[in-house]
């Protein structure tokens, strides 16, 4: 198969230049154009994977085209913004028909569930990788920054945090061996990682509310460094208030909050919001965040009163940092 039969095949049908999407024109052409509204802001942003590094190898086509999109689109999330489009660059080994199949079936179900559409791309031969680029629309100077944290601000994230960090344990297994063997406790974690759902209409719905937010991609503790140091703030962390699911707590025992600390891939969000504003939000906002902290004026982040030292160096992922 070649390149341009491969697009044809598997990734035109992903284009839809139909709905809401300000995409007006599409692939097949040396670049793709979006109409951006009146009294709107575009917002974008891109991710790679590399096979090895951000999946397993011989990781199951069709859950890598979901991963691969809600990761990008999460982004989009923590910003508040409303998806609308994306691009692809793919490094493929071969042009393995039934792979790309699957592949494709993964990243069109995200698509639809996020509400995105295929823009443009490029493919080319090589190791496994994936670049994408997500687009989105946002009210005009409404978008949700890092850099706007305030002392007196809440410390709030949603949903339960070290799941898809546990899964990890699973992957290589998973690989290789029938999913049912697993336990209900392990499918769980393991349905955090590779199906991750980016908090859009949270994000959405923060718009107004929240003073800073971002995705928790490389862990709360790494993620959370970034707000304060983009907003030139502190933050105190209660960590018995930090969520963590019934699932991880069988799992893990009493390490399970070291978890929720310091592992990634749960693609929740962490925000910070004024106390008057959290108080006014609405109940089935509200409900899906928990206050686990509150920030302060003093620089630097700690747990419990403590300080966590040299943040940047323990916590979270870095490609360019050796693990020892």
């Amino acid at each position: 198969m070649g390149e341009f039969e491969l697009i044809r095949q598997f990734f035109m049908p992903l284009a839809r230049l139909h709905g809401p999407h300000s995409i007006i024109v599409g692939p097949g052409d040396d670049c793709a154009i979006q109409r951006v509204p009146s009294g709107s802001d575009l917002v974008f942003s891109l991710d790679t994977l590399v096979e090895g590094v951000h999946f397993p190898f011989h990781y199951r086509p069709d859950y890598l085209g979901w991963r691969a999109l809600a990761v990008a689109t999460s982004d989009l999330a923590a910003m508040g913004a409303d998806p609308t489009s994306y691009t692809l660059a793919l490094t493929l080994p071969e042009a393995d028909e039934s792979w790309l199949r699957g592949f494709a079936c993964g990243l069109g179900k995200a698509a639809d569930a996020f509400g995105l559409v295929l823009a443009g791309g490029d493919t080319t031969r090589g190791p496994l990788a994936l670049s994408l680029q997500v687009h989105g629309l946002i009210p005009r100077g409404a978008a949700i920054l890092r850099s706007g944290a305030r002392p007196g601000d809440l410390v709030a994230v949603s949903g339960t945090l070290g799941d898809a960090g546990a899964a990890l344990d699973y992957l290589g297994a998973q690989a290789c061996s029938d999913p049912q063997s697993f336990s209900a406790d392990e499918a769980f974690v393991l349905k955090r990682y590779h199906h991750p759902e980016p908090r859009l209409e949270l994000g959405a719905g923060l718009r107004g509310l929240a003073t800073a937010a971002i995705d928790i991609s490389d862990g709360l503790l790494a993620d959370l460094s970034h707000i304060l140091e983009a907003s030139s703030v502190g933050a105190n962390i209660e960590v018995a208030r930090i969520p963590v699911s019934a699932a991880l707590k069988r799992l893990k025992g009493t390490g399970a909050r070291d978890y929720a600390l310091h592992s990634g891939d749960d693609y929740e969000l962490c925000v910070t919001i004024p106390e008057a504003n959290w108080t006014g939000a609405p109940p089935s906002l509200k409900q899906q965040f928990t206050v686990i902290g509150v920030i302060e004026e003093a620089p630097g982040l700690r747990l419990d009163g403590a300080a966590v030292v040299s943040e940047s160096d323990t916590l979270g992922f870095d490609h360019f940092r050796r693990k020892s």
